[in-house]
């Protein structure tokens, strides 16, 4: 009787990252500068611009949406405003998800960086984002966000609780409004002091005493189920690139699956949390070096 061999095909992993955040916050900066710094590692990677609207790239997009539809076009073709083309065009992106899907078989890198749209309406009262990437996600791409907010939000308390990545190459301007030092913020140290702040604060002139149970309720829900990690970010500078690097890796997957030389005392380092020399050498650099 013979004896049939059974093969097991694999195919290469794929990864990325979403920048998203509100206009202004730096992402197209962002992609610009990681996409270079990855690229010092020897590692190979496209940038898809999702923005319909991004009339101001600084880098160069292999993908991009704009090939497909633009803000402009659409106002000019339904006479819609500028919020409503930008659903329009998201929408038409889901509506031919075909095309970006080809987009990237066609590219050669298996890492991928998406430029997205600030306005924050697209993620919390429209699906067609989160449908795009879900197909993704089902298909194979190991994708990890990351949030990239102004550093001025660390200034105001209430601001601060719906912060999730701080961009500090801004921060030395607002360094003196902080209520407490830096760490306390990147380490997202006991909130009950910060509690404290936001009670004796006011927004547009109104006391906040009177949101004191939902600030509490917030602030626990955060501490209890461990929702927020902060880092610091100053894109100008490849130590600070390179230890968010290190965090994008862990929370996509890339530094377990991406085919890299790994050696399994760091694999475990990794698994548990746990910090290299070499990675407590990084964190220990003044992001503010020269």
């Amino acid at each position: 009787m013979q004896k049939q061999v059974a093969t097991l095909q694999t195919r290469k992993p794929l990864f990325g990252q979403l920048v998203i955040g509100p206009p202004g916050s730096g992402k197209t900066s962002y992609c610009s500068r990681m996409k270079t710094f990855l690229g010092k590692l020897e590692r190979e990677v496209t940038v898809v611009n999702l923005d319909p609207a991004n009339d101001n790239m600084e880098y160069e997009s292999a993908i991009d949406i704009m090939q497909l539809v633009t803000v402009q076009d659409v106002m000019e073709q339904f006479g819609l405003g500028p919020n409503g083309a930008l659903i329009y065009c998201i929408e038409f992106l889901e509506a031919n998800f075909g095309w970006l899907l080809e987009q990237m078989k066609a590219s050669s890198c298996k890492y991928f960086i998406f430029d997205c749209p600030g306005q924050v309406e697209l993620y919390t009262h429209h699906n067609a984002m989160r449908n795009i990437f879900e197909k993704l996600d089902q298909l194979g791409y190991h994708l990890c966000t990351v949030h990239l907010v102004e550093s001025h939000h660390c200034s105001e308390p209430h601001k601060f609780i719906s912060t999730l990545l701080f961009k500090a190459d801004l921060l030395k301007e607002y360094e003196s409004k902080l209520a407490f030092n830096v760490e306390y913020y990147t380490e997202v140290l006991d909130l009950n002091y910060l509690l404290e702040c936001i009670e004796h604060s006011s927004i547009g002139g109104t006391n906040r005493t009177k949101y004191k149970k939902l600030d509490a309720a917030i602030v626990s829900m955060v501490e209890d189920y461990g929702l927020v990690s902060f880092h610091l970010l100053d894109s100008n500078k490849d130590e600070s690139l390179l230890r968010l690097k290190n965090a994008v890796d862990k929370a996509n997957g890339y530094v377990y699956g991406a085919g890299e030389e790994q050696n399994v005392n760091t694999l475990l380092a990794c698994a548990v949390g746990a910090e290299t020399q070499t990675e407590r050498m990084e964190r220990d650099v003044d992001p503010y070096r020269s």
